[in-house]
């Protein structure tokens, strides 16, 4: 069997449920956070010399999600 091998997409999806679970907890205005890592994910998705689609649809469709929740806020 072959050992776990940690990926950065790994603590980006711990990251994203951290923050579905914070909204949750806290209410909309807690996007900003997801908001702000769904944008860090992005740059490094762009960075990244191993880009993937995968990565890379995953942080832009978690970015328009929290500029929705942001935008039910105001």
């Amino acid at each position: 069997m072959n050992k776990y091998k940690f990926e950065w997409n790994d603590l980006r999806a711990v990251t994203t449920l951290i923050n579905v679970v914070l909204i949750m907890i806290y209410g909309l205005s807690i996007s900003w956070f997801g908001l702000a890592l769904a944008v860090l994910g992005i740059i490094k998705d762009l960075t990244d010399k191993d880009f993937r689609w995968n990565g890379f649809i995953m942080h832009l469709s978690n970015a328009i999600l929290n500029v929705f929740f942001l935008a039910k806020i105001f």
